[in-house]
This record gives structure tokens, sequence and C-alpha cells, in this order.
């Protein structure tokens, strides 16, 4: 989009003209004087909570372009009426990295020109996808009440330890991430789980281990709910983003996390074909993109942030609570988002058709 100089204030201009990228992207008076509305859909809770205050309400204050929001929990399948039929009624999607490449592969999403939206050198590894731009860097481990249960559990093992630790487990209610924590709860060493889920034997005994938790499960399927569980104690121990529950202890809960086993990979923004505003939405993935923007994103919950930069830029007392900072790093599996694009549908299915029993 060109910028019209002569029909903006001076004084405006120069307020945006140290960002050349977001120049050239139309974040101008220019383009504030189109009367456009885009919705943008995550996962709720203190998760959107913090993309409203640190990407939402400034982009659209910068740009004019307005921002609806909306939640969901991944469902690929409305994703795909909308872009099936032409009709999108959401713009911008938070998705999962599996989800991303399956739906990229079928052709979903809105491919992205890098060198239009900033290029892809300013992020980290992984974070610049075909069809999808990283939005934060998270974490899936265990959390507890550190007032409440003690001695803290320390493995996945003492997650399945119903007799040391007895009460109600919260966990999403997907095979995502429960196939693999049940490896390693069974023995399997982090480095092995992709190898051994890789194998009919290794997804059966993933199964089988969870049937010795299924009588003590919670399903999670909003990621507010962990923390709240725990809160109440509904649950006396969770799987959950980490992200909420570093939320969750600065608003005042002793709520703590199991960092070794714990699972990381990458959200990302993508644009549904159908969609009404493509140009606004790419403007915003290059908003979010910005460091300015993803410091002041992790300050509001700790999630780890893509831009190079930005993580540069984070203060001890939050790297702390960053799935990919280097005290946690080491501790962690990266989830194998190729792994799951290959079976997650087969997975899937039989997770749900094993929960219904």
């Amino acid at each position: 989009m060109t910028l019209h100089r002569n029909t903006c204030h001076k004084r405006s201009f120069f307020k945006i003209a140290v960002s050349p990228l977001l120049l050239a992207l139309g974040l101008s008076c220019g383009a504030a004087q189109a009367a456009e509305n885009m919705v943008v859909v995550g996962y709720g809770g203190a998760g959107q909570k913090a993309q409203d205050a640190a990407f939402f309400q400034p982009f659209s204050k910068q740009s004019g372009v307005g921002v609806t929001q909306s939640e969901y929990n991944g469902e690929m399948a409305r994703i795909k009426v909308m872009a099936d039929t032409g009709h999108a009624d959401w713009d911008v999607v938070q998705i999962e990295g599996p989800d991303l490449a399956r739906g990229c592969d079928e052709g979903l999403f809105v491919p992205l020109d890098w060198q239009q939206i900033g290029g892809k050198e300013q992020l980290i590894p992984n974070a610049a996808k075909d069809c999808g731009s990283a939005a934060l860097v998270w974490g899936v481990a265990i959390a507890y009440d550190a007032d409440k249960l003690k001695p803290a559990p320390q493995s996945w093992a003492d997650f399945w330890d119903v007799q040391k630790f007895p009460g109600k487990r919260g966990m999403r209610k997907r095979a995502i991430y429960n196939l693999e924590f049940a490896l390693m709860a069974d023995g399997v060493k982090p480095a092995d789980v992709y190898k051994e889920l890789g194998t009919k034997a290794g997804v059966d005994r993933a199964f089988a281990k969870l049937n010795q938790i299924k009588p003590y499960v919670q399903w999670w399927e909003a990621g507010a709910q962990p923390a709240q569980w725990l809160a109440a104690g509904d649950v006396v121990m969770t799987t959950t983003y980490t992200g909420r529950i570093a939320d969750a202890y600065k608003g005042g809960r002793n709520l703590q996390l199991v960092w070794p086993g714990s699972l990381y990979g990458m959200d990302y923004w993508a644009i549904i074909k159908g969609s009404q505003h493509v140009d606004s939405a790419k403007r915003f993935i290059a908003f979010a993109n910005q460091p300015d923007a993803q410091v002041d994103y992790v300050k509001h919950i700790a999630y780890g942030p893509t831009n190079k930069q930005a993580a540069e830029r984070l203060p001890s007392d939050l790297a702390g609570w960053v799935p990919t900072s280097t005290q946690n790093l080491p501790q962690g599996l990266a989830m194998d988002d190729e792994f799951w694009v290959d079976h997650g549908e087969e997975l899937e299915e039989r997770f749900n058709a094993w929960a219904a029993q």
C-alpha cells in the first residue's frame, strides 16, 4: 500500500517514519482512513489477553484496522470449511505447527511473501514457514500448587504415580502431547520418544500407559482451565501451557512447573484462504514480528519470543519462565511437527475413540 504523504499531517508522518518496514506495509495515517475490521482467532485466556495488549490494540491504533477477537481449541474442520467455500469468517488464526503444515499442504492458508513482511532472518529457526509466521514459543509441562503438594513431583513417572500423589490429573483432550508424555512416564528417554512413537509397538505402549491413568484424568480443552483447576483444588497436578502458570504465579498463586520432560514448540499466525482482509492480515503479522512488540508480549505472559532481538532483550526474571531459556531448554523435548503431520490424523482418531470408551 502506498503512503499518500500529502494527506497526512507532517507530525504523524515523522512519528512512523522510524519504521521503514511498517511504513512500506501501509501502517500510516493513510491506512487508518480505511474503515476495515478483521477477525483474529486464538486460544483465549491469559495468552490472548497478552496478545491483545501487545499486538492487537497497538496494531489497530497504528494501522487504523479494527481487530475483532474470537477463540477456538484448534478445530481444523471449521477452518477447512471456510477455505474450501472461500467464505472465511476468520482472517488470522493462531495455529499449532502440525496443523499449519497439514493445512498449508491442503491449500487452506495464504502463502506468505517473506520479503514483503520483513524477511526470515529476523526470526529464530523454524519460525518462518511458507504459510505461517511463529507467534510464540510455547512449553507444555507438569504444573502443581506448591502450597498444597509436598513433596513436589519431579517427572512424568510422578505424574502417573497415583499412590504417591493421590488425586485427579488434568490433561488436554488430544493425542498430541499426551502420547509423548506417556512414553516418558514409561521410561523412554526424551531423545527416543519420536523414534518409539514411529512404530506400532510404541503407539500401543503409549496408549497402554494412558490406560493406567485414564480413571484419574480430568480433560481440559481450554488453555485457561489447568491453572483454574489447580487453584480450586480440582486436580492435584496437570499438564499445562507453561505461560499460563507463569501468569498465575505473577498473579499471586504459588503454582510451579516441572521442566524435565517438558515439551516445547511454536504456534503460528496463518491467514485463512478466503479472507477478505489479506493485506491487513499480512501487515498484522509484520507488526507482531517486531522486537518491541514481542518484548512487551513476554512481559504480559512468559511465552518465548520468535524475534532474535526480542529474545536477547529479555530480563532474567522472565527468562526463567520461558521454555527456550538456557536453563530450561536442555530439559525439554522439541515437538516433532513432521511426525504429527504424518501420523496426527490417525492418532487423533484413535485417541478420540479411546477417550470415548
